[in-house]
């Protein structure tokens, strides 16, 4: 029997085949590693100097917002192709790098194939307002402007998507990008910057500096966040860097789009369909092994259902298929790195101190990569650690016998990102999507938290930060609001009845 390459080898495969030029290894650089098996496909050189990188993305952008917004679509629309053309590919890398399984990887490319889209359509969108002026013979009007450079961080476990949300829109808008990758996650974004550069090539006149791809550690990001020629920061990952960010560009009276920490819960009351509930509970809790921000992590069921339901998950989890992402029928892949076992290890054993009681799980899997047996813990209260995300498969199961205090447990958290509910009751999914309901930035009914559409604005309140990506109005972050007012009369009256005559 022939033994699979590594998976380090078989990134080296993808790379060149999309294109990444062998330069990109370095001796001292950041190290490329797979969570799949702890193969390391080398180390990849870091961007030397930052201050050239806003250079040229401050000239770029000069250039670029003099071009009309439905031809800077077209080049969006040429990433669209070019990224159907290397979906199989660069999903496949996404799974060496990330871990993710193979349906996932897919899904994730897929997702900047759909924003791309949504994206083109919006170059040829992008509106502002008429308003009734009080001066006679003046029209009064609000425009959306290009904004300039934008700095796009993003996290390992999103490591393409979450750059195609901002990018596919800051492009439209007239904004360059500039993209600071997770380091743990190199290898992905240097192959989608080769997509990208394909893309360019055949558009013909983008400025350069257009996109710009910058491997370094958080000091890089740090240096480029405080960067006063960089107006907007996107910034998704932990809460904790979240406030870095915030502070350092609030300091220079820039702007921060930030996408944090989310504690996401399922309410499950007497009416909900079971079998559906237990399907949702199943993908939301344990896909990506945990590793999404909206991962379900807490289930807040009826008291008299938990007992039937608990043990429903315990079996389905107990057959849960564990390993490398890559083979078909797998649903578990590793969590990214030791650090990730070490927090959910440390998490489990503060949830014992506090009373908890581990279901099924919890333990590590003896194998090359860091994998773990996603864990159902029942709590009987919401304590510290409920509180707190562990960013790994962790589900902890509380009970309730009241609706209304279901869903303050729900919003008695830091975080606000995901939140859903299962029940056939009107009155129930409708106090939950009321104004005293969820305060999440995503509220759901008889689905679960994970798995947004581009379409809808994406993001979170409190702790995870209050920023929107992806669809709906969310491109208005990336532009410069500008009031107009024109005056087409030969008289000169002000606002407010005021006189001022010389």
């Amino acid at each position: 029997m022939t033994t699979p390459p590594t998976a380090a080898a078989e990134s080296r495969d993808i790379l060149t085949r999309l294109g990444v030029p062998a330069s990109v290894w370095s001796s001292d650089g950041f190290e490329a590693r797979s969570p799949i098996d702890g193969s390391v496909a080398g180390r990849v050189a870091e961007t030397p100097d930052l201050d050239a990188v806003a250079d040229r993305a401050t000239a770029a952008f000069h250039q670029w917002k003099r071009l009309p917004a439905p031809r800077r679509g077209e080049l969006v629309r040429l990433l669209g192709e070019e990224l159907r053309a290397s979906k199989d590919d660069l999903a496949r890398l996404v799974t060496l790098e990330a871990g993710k399984i193979v349906s996932e990887g897919l899904g994730e490319v897929q997702e900047m194939i759909d924003i791309c889209d949504f994206a083109v359509g919006l170059s040829r969108q992008i509106y502002g307002l008429t308003i009734a002026s009080e001066r006679p013979g003046h029209h009064m009007r609000e425009t959306y402007q290009p904004l300039g450079p934008v700095l796009v961080i993003s996290a390992f476990n999103f490591p393409v998507a979450v750059w195609a949300w901002n990018a596919c829109l800051a492009l439209v808008c007239g904004d360059p990008v500039i993209w600071k990758p997770s380091e743990k996650t190199p290898l992905t974004a240097l192959a989608t910057h080769a997509i990208l550069d394909r893309a360019i090539a055949r558009f013909g006149d983008a400025p350069e500096g257009l996109s710009q791809l910058v491997i370094g550690g958080r000091e890089a990001g740090e240096a480029l966040a405080a960067d006063p020629r960089i107006p907007l920061v996107s910034a998704t990952g932990s809460t904790r860097m979240g406030r870095a960010v915030a502070q350092t560009v609030a300091a220079r009276l820039g702007r921060s789009l930030l996408e944090l920490g989310g504690n996401n819960a399922m309410i499950v009351t007497p009416s909900a369909d079971l079998d559906m509930a237990v399907r949702a509970i199943a993908f939301s809790a344990v896909g990506t092994c945990g590793q999404r921000c909206t991962t379900l992590r807490r289930l807040l069921v009826h008291e008299s259902i938990a007992d039937g339901l608990i043990a429903r998950l315990k079996a389905a989890y107990e057959t849960l298929p564990i390993g490398d992402p890559r083979a078909d029928g797998v649903l578990i892949g590793p969590l990214i790195d030791d650090a990730s076992a070490h927090g959910f290890e440390t998490a489990l054993a503060q949830a014992v101190e506090q009373g908890g009681q581990i279901v099924v799980g919890g333990d590590r899997v003896e194998r090359e990569g860091v994998y773990v047996r996603p864990a159902i813990v029942r709590m009987p209260a919401q304590t510290a650690v409920v509180e707190h995300e562990t960013f790994a498969p962790i589900l902890y199961v509380l009970t309730w016998s009241d609706f209304d205090a279901a869903v303050a447990m729900q919003n008695a958290v830091p975080q606000g990102l995901s939140s859903c509910v299962f029940t056939d009751s009107v009155r129930e999914a409708e106090a939950f999507l009321s104004a005293w309901g969820s305060d999440c930035g995503i509220a759901n009914v008889n689905i679960g938290p994970s798995g947004a559409e581009i379409g809808g604005a994406f993001g979170g309140e409190k702790e995870t930060g209050g920023g929107r990506e992806s669809g709906s109005d969310a491109w208005k972050a990336y532009m410069r609001r500008q009031t107009q007012t024109v005056n087409f009369s030969r008289e000169l009256p002000l606002a407010q009845g005021v006189k001022f005559d010389v």
